[in-house]
């Protein structure tokens, strides 16, 4: 497996800096936190930059693009279904993802995280299961020929594997997989690591987080049971990213320094996964966290 982490951790940070962080620690690679075209929310926002300066600021550190993550998605508002194809053109989901598409393939990200959406609650789920599959539909075609893959996160209605699964079933295209974060399909009762079996080769990032007393911390660090989820992955051959994702840009004032906790997590990671491959007699691939 390959370790980055979320620059939702370092919202002030330049890409620069990002960079510069992410090969002293030794991470393998950074998720680019995106909020689309024209936005300045975070000073390392991909949108800020050119394609060919953030290859050039990357480059040279060994440090790839895990993922563009976006905040695309594909709500299905109940709507009448001539007027909305008449007036509505196409959804903005769709075109926020064409437009990270384009970038990621620019910078050679390989995916773009995405959100299904939330059914409304007047809605009948196999109608509103239909317009979001019809908007998945169209969020793939922008990829075809890209070399990037669309990666849906476990959230909204589909907070877990099992129901990402349904999506991906009906629309059917390899260039469709899952982000999967174990931390909200746990609050719905699912059991991350069954979840590595019903994705299975569909799992193409992991996104982790720990909390303790509702405050994010390092990995390790909190009650969520990460590290067994890490020796899971590690055992069941998994190769893809987990992405560190520790939730500093909605905390505010009082919050831990973020280069220890990154660091802090990164050393728990590169441990839990070299000490499960050794347990299976593997030797150790990447993550030789410094």
């Amino acid at each position: 497996m390959k370790l980055a982490f979320s620059t939702v951790a370092t919202p002030e940070w330049t890409l620069e800096q990002v960079a510069a962080f992410a090969e002293e620690v030794g991470y393998d690679g950074v998720e680019l936190r995106t909020f689309g075209s024209g936005s300045s929310r975070f000073a390392c926002d991909p949108a800020l930059t050119s394609p060919e300066k953030i290859r050039k600021i990357l480059v040279p550190t060994g440090v790839g693009v895990a993922c563009v993550a976006s905040s695309a998605s594909y709500e299905a508002p109940v709507t009448p279904p001539v007027i909305g194809h008449i007036l509505g053109g196409t959804p903005a989901g769709v075109k926020l993802t064409a437009w990270a598409v384009d970038l990621a393939a620019r910078v050679e990200a390989p995916l773009v995280r995405v959100f299904p959406g939330t059914i409304p609650g007047m809605d009948s789920r196999a109608s509103g299961m239909a317009r979001i599959c019809e908007r998945l539909d169209l969020a793939v075609a922008t990829a075809r020929n890209t070399g990037v893959q669309l990666a849906l996160e476990n959230s909204g209605s589909f907070t877990t594997a099992v129901a990402l699964s349904e999506l991906l079933d009906r629309v059917n295209s390899p260039l469709l997989g899952v982000a999967y974060s174990p931390a909200i399909a746990a609050l719905d009762g699912e059991d991350p690591a069954n979840a590595i079996n019903v994705l299975g080769d569909r799992l193409l990032s992991v996104k982790l987080r720990d909390m303790l007393n509702t405050k994010p911390v390092a990995l390790g660090e909190g009650t969520l049971p990460t590290r067994k989820f890490v020796e899971a992955l590690a055992k069941s051959g998994y190769r893809g990213w987990v992405v560190h994702e520790h939730d500093a840009a909605w905390l505010g004032e009082g919050r831990e320094d973020v280069r220890s906790v990154l660091s802090r997590s990164a050393r728990a990671v590169a441990s839990w996964g070299a000490g499960a491959m050794s347990a299976r007699g593997v030797a150790r691939g990447p993550m030789a966290v410094r």
